[in-house]
């Protein structure tokens, strides 16, 4: 897929930007604990990844906890051990040529991609918000959000993500079942923004179907 030419920030530059969303997704309550992980592609030629270390308290995070590794996950810079997960950034960044991974545990996602998982996945249609997901240009676009169950084997979890993607390239997110979300973006802020879009779009989903859970504030 032809993509935009845009000049990476540095190393570090690219750290503290990954370490403020991941900050401001606990404040928002979408990646509580030590939940949730992000990267940003340094260079795709060789591939060099820079993701979260893994085990760490989102509220905290710092351009320190970012580790540069490679397309086999090998540590190239940084200390401590890549998330352990990182093998399902690898797979979107393989399959869609993105720039920035993130993923996020909230709480509608959870209770969404539960409810939904036995039918494979969920769609939206109709809300303005779909907008907001890159190259959609109409409200009555249908995006269907595949949900695969949850696997502590991740590199055979990451080889189904990837054929799914592979499959259909227009799809811009998934679920993991009680589990979480992962979108992606050209750079940081189209995946931050697919973030948020999604993020609203499960608090719809999430109020109509179970009405308004404990509170989360």
């Amino acid at each position: 897929m032809p993509r935009r030419s845009t000049q990476s920030p540095g190393r570090a530059a690219l750290a503290a930007r990954l370490a403020a969303i991941g900050r401001e997704f606990h404040s928002r309550r979408w990646a509580l604990g030590t939940s949730g992980n992000y990267s940003a592609v340094l260079s795709h030629a060789p591939l060099r990844l820079l993701i979260t270390s893994s085990g760490l308290d989102k509220s905290a995070l710092s351009a320190k906890d970012f580790l540069e590794i490679d397309q086999r996950a090998a540590v190239l810079k940084g200390k401590g051990k890549p998330s352990a997960e990182t093998s399902l950034h690898l797979a979107v960044v393989a399959a869609r040529n993105a720039g920035c991974v993130l993923h996020t545990h909230s709480v509608w996602s959870t209770l969404l991609s539960e409810r939904y998982q036995p039918q494979g996945g969920l769609a939206f249609f109709g809300y303005e918000m779909l907008k907001g997901l890159e190259g959609v240009k109409t409200h009555l676009h249908r995006e269907w959000i595949p949900i695969f169950a949850n696997d502590q084997d991740i590199p055979a979890l990451a080889a189904k993500v990837e054929a799914e993607l592979d499959r259909d390239p227009a799809s811009h997110g998934f679920l993991l079942g009680g589990h979480g979300l992962y979108t992606w973006g050209e750079d940081l802020a189209e995946a931050r923004r697919h973030i948020e879009i999604f993020e609203f779009l499960f608090e719809v989903a999430g109020r109509s179907e179970f009405g308004n859970p404990p509170s989360q504030s």
